[in-house]
């Protein structure tokens, strides 16, 4: 975690970010690469409480639960999304009825990690 995440993360205590980088036919090559966890004292959360949604209209949920904006979600819709409340200790992971490991997973990290997206 950079300095400053480390000195906005006891200030801003809800995030979500809706990732569109890991879908069936096109799987970005970071996502199959290995990654080492950060250290647990550099995590946002490290004990959270997780909760999956499972919705019809995933795209257009999380395109307006980040701001993502009608034509960015149109061109590169979200697959999934993760919104977590560090003062509050919980995340939610929202996914489509079918989803992949692949996208769980990523969900999952940002859960722990936050935004890791480079």
């Amino acid at each position: 975690m950079n300095a400053w995440m480390r000195r906005l993360s006891p200030v801003l205590s809800l995030f979500l970010v809706a990732c569109q980088s890991v879908n069936g036919d096109f799987v970005h090559k970071a996502e199959l690469s290995e990654f080492t966890p950060i250290p647990a004292q550099n995590r946002i959360m490290n004990a959270v409480k997780l909760r999956w949604e499972v919705r019809d209209d995933v795209a257009a949920y999380c395109a307006a639960a980040t701001g993502m904006g009608k034509e960015r979600a149109y061109n590169t819709p979200p697959l999934a999304c993760a919104i977590w409340s560090v003062s509050a200790k919980e995340c939610t992971i929202v996914t489509a009825k079918v989803t992949t490991h692949l996208a769980l997973g990523h969900e999952l990290r940002h859960c722990f990690e936050g935004h890791f997206h480079q």
